[in-house]
């Protein structure tokens, strides 16, 4: 049981690795072009996924194994905002996917505990991709205006508007 579960968590923590620090390298150039919103829902979302990630570490060691802090897969060089809310979106549906799997998994194994702590971030992921699917309409929606909106957003917190 252990075993399995601790191999499961570590993939778990790559998986958030990567992932926040795709939404951080999107936070710092959706800051750099001025899209303060944008920015702020990526940093938003990275921190929770750090958090994710000290969740999972917790249950590692409580199972006695061993943390193993690697990400998944190098940080992918998206600088439109599409293709980062494309990616998002990609990504949290493969998380929601991974783990539901890996919940069932648990729960095979006998260790609920761990398919618990599966089953709660499916709630933040769906939530993720919630948020970014809801961004990505209003892209399609609205188009350039969208971000130019955005970007006055921005100048008015900094008080140049």
């Amino acid at each position: 049981m252990r075993e399995k579960s601790i191999e499961l968590l570590n993939k778990s923590i790559a998986e958030e690795m990567s992932a926040l620090n795709q939404y951080m390298f999107f936070h710092f150039h959706c800051d750099d072009q001025d899209y303060s919103l944008l920015s702020a829902l990526f940093k938003k979302v990275a921190i929770e996924e750090m958090i994710h990630v000290e969740n999972l570490a917790d249950r590692i060691l409580f199972l006695k194994g061993e943390i193993v802090m690697e990400a998944s897969q190098k940080v992918k060089q998206i600088t439109d905002v599409k293709g980062m809310l494309q990616f998002a979106i990609d990504s949290e549906e493969e998380a929601i996917i991974d783990y539901n799997n890996w919940a069932i998994e648990c729960s095979k194994n006998a260790d609920s505990v761990t398919k618990s702590l599966f089953e709660s971030l499916v709630v933040d992921e769906e939530r993720h991709y919630g948020i970014f699917d809801s961004e990505m309409d209003k892209l399609k929606k609205f188009g350039d205006q969208y971000l130019a909106l955005q970007s006055i957003e921005g100048s008015k917190a900094l008080g140049q508007v």
